[in-house]
């Protein structure tokens, strides 16, 4: 099959190096100086797990440049850029085209399809610890490497859909075909949002919500938050969230950080809005009290 991933920052740099190294057939967008170094050297990552090493030749272009007609589109761009895409997409696909949306923020896939009728976007979400670190380069922290991904509602499922968690498989991505997409994304949120929010607030990395203390007490009580939210849109989690998410915390490299924090550094933009605010939004919707998200949430200028 001929995959498109949209996105070289760590989430879709990863996705293009191991999906490459195996094999498949596989381009990846990207842009300015990133771009110009992945066609000239490949990507060049550097792993926790296998160590330091290059994957060369990467195809790489620009949306402008890119002239094939993919099967599976992996989107990895931040919420804030989904919106410049979008006719990206509807102009590249062709009429079986499947789009997976591994974002950050809850329920991008069915704001994305809403605005592709005509191809299928199913919901999604990626496990990993990636980040730029320089142009070409990508910073693994951690070994976790899982994407998540299903339809919404079974009438709309594919058998192309298995071949993508084959060949996820072979190249050494977890790749998991949920049939509860619902409640598998919001298991990733329960601790991407409580991360970012935690970690925003008291601008630190990983290391000190590993630890007992005010940092580790502040992002379990916004996972209960979260989790009182997902009972109220009638989501039910199959694990204690909690226990699950501190596992993956604590196998975190201690150095790692959040998108949303280096977004935040960086500016102009960031996943705020859809990482904190949107989670008051919805308790209130909901008549729930989640104190600890509103009080972060006023840190940054929400009321």
């Amino acid at each position: 099959m001929k995959y498109l991933v949209i996105g070289a920052g760590g989430t879709g740099g990863s996705i293009a190096a191991n999906m490459t190294q195996a094999g498949k057939d596989v381009t990846v967008i990207a842009r300015g100086s990133h771009l110009a170094a992945i066609q000239k050297s490949g990507l060049r990552m550097e792993t926790s797990s296998k160590g330091n090493y290059t994957v060369f030749p990467v195809k790489a272009c620009d949306m402008e440049h890119y002239k094939e007609r993919p099967d599976i589109i992996f989107v990895c761009v931040k919420s804030y850029s989904v919106e410049e895409i979008i006719p990206f997409i509807a102009g590249t696909a062709h009429k079986n085209t499947v789009v997976i949306p591994v974002l950050n923020v809850y329920g991008t896939g069915s704001r994305m399809q809403r605005q592709l009728p005509d191809m299928l976007v199913t919901d999604g979400c990626i496990y990993v610890a990636a980040e730029i670190k320089a142009p070409g380069t990508i910073l693994q922290r951690g070994d976790i490497f899982r994407i998540v991904y299903g339809v919404r509602n079974q009438s709309e499922y594919r058998p192309v859909l298995e071949q993508v968690a084959f060949d996820l498989k072979d190249s050494k991505i977890e790749g998991i075909e949920s049939d509860n997409i619902k409640r598998d994304a919001m298991q990733k949120f329960s601790f991407v949002s409580p991360m970012a929010a935690c970690g925003a607030y008291y601008g630190i990395t990983v290391g000190a919500a590993q630890h007992t203390g005010k940092e580790r007490n502040t992002f379990i009580s916004l996972m209960h938050e979260i989790a009182s939210l997902a009972e109220a849109m009638g989501i039910h989690f199959a694990v204690d969230i909690v226990e699950t998410n501190l596992k993956i915390l604590d196998n975190l490299l201690p150095e790692a950080s959040s998108s949303l924090q280096r977004d935040l550094k960086n500016g102009p933009k960031s996943e705020i809005d859809g990482l904190l605010f949107e989670v008051v939004r919805s308790g209130r919707k909901y008549g729930l009290s989640l104190p600890t998200y509103e009080m972060i949430a006023r840190q940054f200028g929400f009321e």
